[in-house]
């Protein structure tokens, strides 16, 4: 009786998924009258779904193809991505050959009463089989005992990345089929129809991604327990880097040339300076947190665009500090034109109208006393003091020390016009930044070529050519 249940299921499954030309009552007295019904019957009278066919007369071949139907994300912070698939399995099993040469459909329920492959995916993290409205199962025989055994999966796989080209670069990933309990000796894998197996990917849109190529392999798992067959699928994914222009490149270049209109501003207006330099330091700062919230934080990942805003902070930075250079110039500037007019006055207050009248009329012009303080020559007040004979004395030694700490400070940081510094930098900063991109663009293309290259070398198997897209279709 047990026996004979799996055949009675079977029959009445056959019984319902073949009606549909004529009427119910004249498919099913048809059926009976065939010779379909005790065939199968007789074939499942003895059939055991727990031996693999073939059994102890050499591997059973099963048969792969793929439907990519969408790739849902990729995560760079996770490295995976989301699949949903349709994967179709076939293979001979001698135990369900029946006379004629049509197919039939049996209800996916039933999977529990036949012999499947024990296929899975090791890279897998999370799956799941789709059961809305039933389970997504199909199950078709032939009368040559081919079975086809079809499933609609969603699997979360990983995926290793390379990021140090990010958002120029070039990700090739994998999908992976192997057998879990067979291994060669018992199952065999192959692609059914080569690369042309695997369909969807050439149609498919992704939102940062496109499929630029893929191609199929065939090797061999090699685990403690044995060697088992495996199946892969290689497909490189190209990032769209328009988006990233856009959203990154283009809003920190507008940021560097903001902070330079700071050099056109007057130095005596120091609150609008401080606030274009501060405020463009800050909103880079934001901005390059927000371009790393969306990607891992590991040391090992010095990223592309990491380098380009680094280079953009480094600029706006500087910026910041031209303006204090420049403010530091000015006020020392000013600084030792004031205590030169100190001096002349206690000059002038100490030895009366005669004196001061020597001294106006050898007094030499501010450009003669600047550079002669920065060259360390005795002009201004140490002429004074020859003139007027002024020597000696308490206060006359404690004047001259100070003007000689005068014009040591001077011969360092006085420089013969500060606001040449602005002037410089409007054109240093912009020529310094272009000469920049330059090097940036063409060192990352550059080298974004070469490693494709090398990542279709160190993924393309002897004896395999890779596919394109215009090819696939």
């Amino acid at each position: 009786m047990s026996v004979r249940l799996p055949a009675l299921c079977l029959t009445l499954c056959l019984t319902f998924t073949q009606s549909g030309s004529t009427s119910s009552n004249n498919h099913r007295a048809e059926w009976k009258d065939s010779q379909l019904q005790p065939i199968i019957q007789k074939l499942m009278k003895g059939y055991n779904c727990y031996l693999r066919p073939n059994f102890n007369e050499g591997p059973v071949e099963i048969g792969m193809s793929l439907d990519i139907a969408s790739i849902d994300a990729v995560s760079e912070i996770n490295m995976d991505y989301t699949a949903t698939i349709f994967l179709r399995q076939r293979g001979r099993d001698s135990r369900l050959v029946f006379p004629g040469n049509k197919s039939v459909s049996v209800d996916g329920r039933l999977v529990s009463l036949l012999w499947i492959p024990d296929t899975f995916i090791p890279d897998s993290k999370r799956s799941f089989l789709h059961d809305v409205t039933v389970e997504n199962r199909l199950i078709r025989i032939f009368s040559n005992g081919t079975v086809l055994y079809a499933l609609r999966i969603t699997a979360t796989i990983a995926c290793n990345m390379d990021l140090t080209k990010y958002p120029m670069d070039r990700q090739v990933c994998t999908l992976q089929l192997e057998s879990w309990g067979y291994n060669l000796q018992d199952v065999v894998f192959f692609w059914t129809r080569g690369n042309d197996s695997v369909k969807g990917l050439d149609i498919l849109r992704l939102a940062q991604y496109s499929v630029e190529s893929y191609y199929t392999s065939v090797s061999e798992a090699a685990y403690e327990t044995g060697q088992y067959p495996k199946l892969v699928l290689h497909f490189a994914l190209r990032r769209n880097v328009l988006f990233f222009i856009l959203e990154t490149y283009v809003p920190s270049v507008l940021l560097v040339l903001l902070s330079w209109v700071s050099f056109w501003i007057s130095q005596s207006s120091v609150p609008a300076r401080t606030c274009i330099g501060v405020t463009t330091v800050l909103t880079m700062t934001t901005l390059m947190t927000g371009a790393r919230s969306s990607l891992p934080n590991a040391n090992c990942f010095i990223k592309a665009i990491d380098v380009y805003l680094g280079i953009c902070f480094t600029f706006i930075f500087g910026a910041l500090v031209e303006y204090a250079c420049a403010h530091f110039y000015t006020m020392q500037h000013l600084t030792v034109e004031d205590l030169h007019r100190e001096l002349q006055r206690e000059l002038n207050e100490a030895n009366g109208n005669g004196s001061a009248h020597i001294l106006r009329s050898i007094q030499p012009s501010r450009s003669t006393a600047e550079v002669g303080s920065a060259a360390g020559t005795d002009t201004g007040a140490g002429a004074l003091e020859k003139a007027s004979g002024w020597r000696g004395g308490c206060c006359g030694r404690g004047l001259s020390s100070v003007k000689d700490a005068s014009r040591r400070a001077a011969a360092v940081f006085t420089m013969e016009n500060p606001y040449d510094i602005d002037r410089r930098a409007r054109s240093v900063f912009p020529m310094a930044f272009l000469f920049v991109n330059i090097l940036y663009w063409l060192y990352y293309l550059f080298l974004g070529r070469g490693s494709a290259s090398s990542l279709e070398t160190r993924y393309h198997p002897p004896g395999f050519k890779l596919i394109s897209k215009a090819f696939c279709k």
